[in-house]
């Protein structure tokens, strides 16, 4: 029985399309039953369309506590039944509201390594770090999310990118966003082949 995941977005949506093609491909032994945003502008929307995958939009509401927030988003998210809850560039932190109601099924990339970095614009930080000198590597990393905790779960698996501070910007985050989609889909291939198992 394939594994059921539950993808949640903020914007483009490269890495949802990598998760898309490793399961088209059958390396994942697992299908996207649904892709949630909290954003009705995000491309990835665009992206689950054609791959004819279900898709909600979860906005906030004006004055709405992150608690109330997160509760409706892990009613809407239980409705698809998840085996396994994967942050592909979701831009909300989420409360223990949600995430105590998947213990041990969300997954999150962040785009440095464990300890370090975390936080938004990773990629800004890691390249401003070495073009001061102090830095000659970042990297990327898939973790679980057991509590509020920021980029800091337990390490499901890591993977460094050297940082060449006479090259550009743009291509180190090329070279980091094309880290994510490999590390990313073979880590959920790894998960959804234990649950197989």
């Amino acid at each position: 029985m394939s594994a059921r995941l539950v993808v949640l977005v903020s914007g483009s949506g490269s890495n949802l399309q990598a998760i898309l093609d490793g399961c088209a491909d059958g390396y994942i032994d697992g299908r996207v039953v649904a892709v949630v945003s909290n954003r009705p502008d995000a491309f990835a929307l665009e992206r689950s369309a054609r791959a004819e995958v279900p898709t909600a939009i979860v906005e906030r509401h004006e004055g709405e506590e992150r608690r109330h927030y997160d509760a409706r988003l892990a009613a809407i998210v239980s409705e698809f039944e998840p085996d396994w809850i994967v942050l592909a560039g979701w831009m909300r932190l989420l409360t223990s509201v949600f995430l105590d109601r998947f213990p041990g099924r969300v997954v999150n990339l962040h785009p440095a390594l464990p300890g370090e970095l975390p936080g938004v614009d990773a990629i800004e930080r890691a390249w401003h770090e070495a073009v001061a000198g102090v830095r000659t590597e970042s990297g990327v990393m898939v973790h679980l999310v057991p509590d509020e905790g920021v980029d800091d779960g337990p390490v499901l698996a890591s993977r460094v990118v050297p940082v060449d501070a006479s090259g550009t910007l743009e291509a180190f985050a090329a070279t980091v966003h094309d880290t994510e989609h490999q590390l990313l889909v073979e880590t959920l291939a790894t998960l959804c082949a234990s649950d197989s198992s």
